[in-house]
């Protein structure tokens, strides 16, 4: 401990919160990989009204506090010999420690465009072609059944049709609307 006895008052505050923060990152990080936090930086630090925001970011939690601390204080660090004007070092260090969180929200916002709904909704089926599996009466007489594929998966679906003829098996149908909870009505193409 010589070493920091021997700094500055100046430099051992950027000592003093680069070492705590670098330690919370690593452990964040950590914590982070092996799937224990769930929130990134969703839940706030303070209390607040936000039942509103639906965001994948909040500007204060500790996250956050967190990386505007190492950019900050890393910057001080480095800088510290190069820089001489405390003030200007200091304002330098500010904003470092905001781009740091600017890039944390750019990568979380990438990260956020990579996830993808695959939840079936019979809606998405509209406009679509299908494959009939089991013949489809005519005028609404009953239901037949096809085969559509739907974000990368086939569903089998219940089906009727407003045309005066029966839809055979292995026909190539179009889905106009859903009725329903549970089934569509098609048309042949």
């Amino acid at each position: 401990m010589e070493w920091f006895s021997e700094l500055t008052p100046f430099l051992k505050l950027y000592w003093i919160i680069a070492i705590p923060a670098s330690i919370i990152f690593v452990v964040q990080t950590i914590l982070t990989f092996i799937g224990s936090d769930a929130a990134d930086g969703i839940g706030a630090d303070f209390s607040g009204h936000l039942e509103d925001v639906h965001a994948p970011f909040q500007l204060f939690s500790l996250r956050n506090l967190v990386n505007f601390l190492l950019g900050f204080s890393w910057t001080g660090i480095s800088c510290y010999k190069v820089i001489e004007s405390q003030s200007v070092l200091m304002a330098v260090s500010v904003v470092v420690g905001l781009v740091f969180i600017s890039v944390f929200f750019i990568v979380l916002n990438q990260v956020q465009k990579l996830s993808e709904d695959n939840s079936f909704k019979l809606e998405d089926t509209i406009h679509k072609t299908a494959n009939v599996y089991l013949a489809i009466p005519a005028n609404k007489n009953g239901t037949g059944k096809i085969m559509i594929s739907v974000k990368g998966s086939v569903r089998e679906l219940e089906a009727i049709t407003e045309v005066d003829q029966k839809i055979e098996t292995g026909s190539v149908v179009t889905v106009e609307r859903v009725e329903g909870q549970s089934i569509v009505v098609v048309k042949p193409v």
